[in-house]
């Protein structure tokens, strides 16, 4: 049966933002466990994150049959494969791990350039995010002996997405940043000898949580834009 169109059925979708609820429940329990090391609450909540963060986008969307709904789900599972198969990785896990958010990066390039794109990618964009590729190169690849090739990729991957991204509306384009600066530190935090941040753990988990919602929160106001028209008409 076709989902409903029309100003009814419009004003039911504007209700659905609920569906975060959950997803910023168990974000400020993952945050608040991470500063607290309470170890038993941080590992549950963060295998967590990613299922509600795919509810708040099922629940919200003005179509589950949609291209917004197939990549941007299809990223957040393999998102949330990535947070398993790395909470406690041998040098396999890592690498299938690493793999799996490399998949969910290219999911949402895919989203960002074709049913989330409004413009072309500024020029910036692309000088911006070569030059982070650039020097994530540089300060890791002397340290990360036989992953040389697996970070390569993926550092070129994730930098490609931000990039991308910025040919999207704003809110998704904070939302890449901020995915690309956590997975930056991350970065820092396995391969670089001597960093050292603050909290590093909430940082990165802050950053993450941060980014992947106002992608998400990003997709569904853009999918809820273009169906406002057409309840206007009906």
């Amino acid at each position: 049966m076709p989902e409903r169109t029309g100003p009814t059925a419009y004003a039911g979708f504007m209700v659905r933002w609920w569906g975060f609820g959950p997803f910023v429940v168990v974000s400020i329990l993952h945050l608040v466990s991470l500063s607290a090391q309470w170890q038993a609450v941080a590992l549950p909540t963060k295998f967590l994150l990613m299922p509600t963060l795919l509810l708040a986008l099922l629940v919200s969307l003005p179509s589950r049959r949609s291209e917004i709904a197939l990549w941007g789900g299809l990223a957040l599972v393999l998102a949330w494969a990535g947070d398993v198969l790395l909470a406690d990785p041998g040098e396999l896990g890592f690498l299938v791990g690493l793999g799996s958010f490399l998949l969910a990066h290219v999911a949402y390039v895919v989203l960002y350039v074709r049913p989330l794109r409004t413009r072309r990618p500024p020029w910036w964009a692309f000088a911006l995010f070569a030059a982070w590729w650039a020097a994530l190169i540089v300060l890791l690849l002397p340290h990360v002996g036989a992953l040389a090739i697996p970070v390569t990729i993926y550092g070129f991957v994730l930098c490609a997405a931000a990039a991308m991204a910025m040919g999207s509306t704003p809110l998704v384009g904070v939302g890449a940043f901020l995915f690309l600066v956590s997975d930056t530190i991350l970065g820092f935090r396995f391969f670089l000898p001597g960093f050292s941040l603050w909290q590093a753990d909430s940082v990165i988990m802050l950053g993450y949580i941060a980014g992947q919602g106002l992608i998400i929160a990003g997709a569904v106001r853009h999918a809820r834009s273009r169906l406002a028209p057409r309840a206007e008409l009906a």
